[in-house]
């Protein structure tokens, strides 16, 4: 009877120790910044990024910044219109020559306005 006490116990104390460990724990937070899209947009355009690298980064909105979502979105119409996902399984590049030069000036403008926002925070 004592061993049996001993072990309910020991397994009380197990369970309600990792209940409330997880109670005490906030869930994770992920926000996507400017510089993880222009990582992205890197690697496509060197032909190093896969189609899930793509899904995971492009494929959620982004709900803190309106900029943001609004060139999440552009990049995600580049893919439903120029991409080949295949061909990057192969080597090759996610996006057509046309996407490339679609996602080189979406990039361009992402860089340019995240310089222009650092400049700002100078002053």
């Amino acid at each position: 009877m004592i061993l049996y006490l001993v072990v309910f116990a020991v397994c009380l104390v197990v369970v309600g120790g990792s209940v409330a460990l997880m109670m005490s724990l906030s869930t994770p937070r992920y926000r996507t910044e400017p510089q993880h899209l222009l990582q992205l947009f890197e690697r496509v355009l060197n032909h190093q990024a896969t189609e899930a690298e793509w899904n995971a980064l492009v494929g959620y909105p982004i709900r803190h910044d309106e900029y943001l979502e609004g060139v999440r979105r552009s990049a995600q119409e580049l893919m439903e219109m120029y991409g080949r996902p295949w061909r990057a399984a192969q080597g090759g590049c996610l996006l057509s020559p046309r996407g490339r030069e679609g996602l080189i000036a979406l990039r361009d403008h992402l860089a340019s306005r995240l310089t222009v926002q650092e400049g700002k925070q100078a002053f």
